[in-house]
């Protein structure tokens, strides 16, 4: 039984993560941290990640909390050796230097978003834009709820890597074009935010060309296909043995290993 710390329970995606452990035979939650307090969870719940007691077993921790969570959820997996996923958005560079020195003493798991069809759509990109790139401009038009705080959002900053990644030029990142006055210039990768409603996440990569155009779309339909990836990405960590920083690319690696045995 692969027993879950779910960070940030008492929110949308946490309710979500212990979900889908409820229906798996072999997870549960075993234990969760939220300010808010033990609300009506099954399971006990601790203000912070210090509070947990020593004799408490977790296989792993499952983060969707607030960049402002990451100490003591690093301090946890160094000091307990809990693998950590770290599915929050909107850390510093000095946060993901913190995360890039902890993943040398425990197995971390990071992603921007735990979807693993927004990891299909990453790839459709690198290889649109090796094609396109010489005839095309790319622009990203991202949407999610009203309430999320960063923008643009982590997995809009991962499809114009994937795009950058494969273009034959270096591109500048535009997020704002109202204070641009001036032609679109042809090395950009233009980036928009859209927020309102209940949207759980909409992401389009749109290449333009002279007389075609392009678009590559993925839509979420509930925050469910993330939670279900983040328990996916936990039961990658639990086969893991070494330190180091992983993601979505590793497990997407080890279920295509599954699917060729």
């Amino acid at each position: 039984m692969l027993r879950i710390l779910i960070s940030g329970c008492n929110g949308h995606m946490g309710r979500a993560v212990e979900s889908i452990c409820a229906s798996l035979p072999d997870v549960e939650a075993a234990a969760g941290f939220d300010l808010l307090g033990q609300g009506d969870r099954d399971y006990p719940v601790y203000p912070s990640p210090a509070e947990l007691p020593a004799a408490a077993e977790a296989g792993v921790l499952i983060d969707f909390s607030s960049p402002a969570a990451l100490p003591g959820l690093l301090e946890l997996g160094v000091s307990r050796h809990i693998p950590l996923v770290l599915a929050t958005t909107g850390y510093s560079p000095d946060q993901l230097a913190a995360i890039h020195r902890a993943a040398e003493a425990v197995p971390i798991f990071r992603s921007a978003n735990m979807s693993l069809g927004v990891n299909v759509l990453l790839d459709l990109v690198r290889r649109a834009a090796a094609v396109l790139g010489e005839s095309c401009d790319v622009e990203i038009v991202e949407r999610h709820h009203s309430r999320k705080v960063d923008a643009p959002s982590g997995t809009a900053l991962m499809l114009a890597d994937a795009a950058a990644s494969a273009l034959p030029y270096q591109p500048v990142y535009v997020y704002d074009r109202q204070s641009v006055r001036k032609p679109r210039d042809r090395r950009e990768i233009g980036i928009s935010s859209v927020r309102g409603g209940n949207i759980v996440g909409d992401h389009e990569v749109i290449f333009a060309g002279r007389d075609e155009v392009i678009e590559i779309r993925h839509s979420a339909m509930s925050r469910e296909v993330f939670a279900s990836g983040a328990v996916r990405a936990a039961r990658f960590l639990a086969g893991v043995e070494e330190p180091g920083l992983y993601s979505m690319a590793d497990l997407v690696a080890g279920l295509r290993d599954e699917i060729l045995l």
